[in-house]
């Protein structure tokens, strides 16, 4: 049965939150929590498919920053969508950074937006399950998830991008042992389509990478054509 939990102070709204849920999939188990004492005993007792949380609880400014980074230590890699008052333009990128899956700002938002959000943090959550299932990835390999836009490991450990380098190095390693042209890559910059751009951006995640791991030298340079991920 899928599980979900609704972290948010304000009952009314806890509530809506909770009827949307139950009325987009019939059959969700949904909890409501209330504070961050009570969420943080749950998502360390439980284990849910979705969590949605609002930044702040109670007179707790960033409760909900708090709660995120637990998540984010016991690596089960649930998705969370962050339902906050907060102005989007500020705290969107900072849910990122935290890898939150999305944000949606109350009061700019109708249900058929939250539906279409939530249904596809479902799919996503229900894609990563099984391939949980299927099997872990070797501890050598790259452990990317592009569709997330989750922060990469290498061997186990963080490596930190920008979402441009994260789309190329996703382009590469999805590729590996073949020639990706720059004319391929330019698919995947939203700005600046040209070789240089390119050339820097791969310099970035060369350098990201040997900060894990200094030995690291998978990717080359294929002269005048572009680039590949030697495995």
């Amino acid at each position: 049965m899928t599980r979900v939990a609704v972290i948010e102070d304000d009952l009314p709204t806890s509530n809506q939150l909770a009827g949307w849920i139950r009325a987009a999939r019939p059959g969700i188990e949904v909890d409501q929590w209330f504070d961050r004492d009570a969420a943080e005993a749950a998502l360390a007792r439980e284990q849910y498919d979705v969590v949605l949380l609002d930044i702040e609880l109670g007179r707790e400014r960033h409760a909900g920053v708090a709660l995120i980074n637990a998540i984010n230590k016991q690596r089960t890699g649930v998705p969370v969508l962050v339902v906050s008052a907060m102005p989007a333009a500020i705290y969107r990128s900072i849910m990122k950074a935290l890898d939150a899956w999305d944000y949606l700002q109350k009061t700019t938002f109708e249900e058929a937006d939250f539906i279409e959000t939530f249904l596809e943090i479902l799919r996503v959550a229900r894609e990563r399950r099984e391939r949980q299932q299927e099997g872990a990835p070797a501890a050598e390999e790259l452990a990317l998830d592009p569709l997330w836009q989750r922060t990469p490991t290498w061997r186990g450990e963080r490596v930190n991008l920008p979402l441009t380098a994260q789309r190329i190095l996703a382009t590469l390693y999805q590729r590996r042992g073949e020639v990706v042209s720059y004319e391929e890559l330019f698919e995947v910059v939203k700005s600046e389509r040209n070789r240089d751009n390119v050339r820097k951006h791969v310099s970035t995640i060369r350098d990201a990478l040997r900060e894990v791991d200094p030995g690291f030298g998978h990717i080359e340079n294929v002269p005048m054509r572009g680039f590949r991920w030697v495995p």
